[in-house]
Formats: C-alpha cells, structure tokens, sequence
C-alpha cells in the first residue's frame, strides 16, 4: 500500500505526521515480534514508513527525534536474534492423542 502525504497546511500536515509517528510507535513493536507464524509486517515495512515521513519534510525537531529513535530499535530488532521458538521442530503431524483413555457414554 502506498502512502503519500497530502499537501496540507502546515499545521495540519504536522498534525497529521505526529498521529502516524504516534501510531508507529504503538504497533511497530508488537507486529516486528508477530507469534509463532513471525513477524505480522517485517522490519523492512516499518523502516519504508519511517522513511516516507523523512522524504515528506519539514518534520520539526521533536518528530526528526521521534523517527530517528523508531529507526534505532529497528535496527536493534535487526541485531538480535531470533526468538528461541523459532528453533523449534514442527509439531508432529499425528493428531493429539490423551495420556489415558476417556470413557465413552452410551447415553446420548
């Protein structure tokens, strides 16, 4: 999806730039860990974002700040390793089966 700012008035467009930084912040994080499928979106997702804001301009002191500190923890994220679930085998492709048998009723 590709997302391009609209030509606002500056303090709306600033307004505008603050809500997606905002939002970045909150979900970024989550969807770099994702679950045991991976990453929901990948770093490379988030850093194009972050980048698009940088390309738009005229980011005052505070959000140039506030890019640059999300484009740092993607690049820790980037320098750890993975997650140790990604180790793992597959689970065995034979179904559950219980430790003990379970009576079955007759009654319906």
């Amino acid at each position: 999806m590709e997302r391009t700012l609209i030509a606002l008035n500056g303090s709306s467009q600033a307004a505008l730039i603050d809500q997606d930084i905002a939002h970045i912040r909150r979900v970024m994080r989550p969807s770099l860990h994702g679950d045991l499928g991976g990453p929901i979106l990948p770093a490379t997702y988030w850093r194009k974002r972050l980048h698009q804001l940088l390309d738009a301009g005229s980011l005052s002191h505070a959000q140039l700040c506030a890019v640059d500190s999300l484009l740092l923890q993607l690049d820790q994220f980037d320098a750890e390793p993975p997650p140790a679930w990604d180790g793992l085998a597959p689970a065995a492709a034979a179904p559950f089966q219980p430790l003990r048998p379970v009576p079955v009723s007759r009654h319906i």
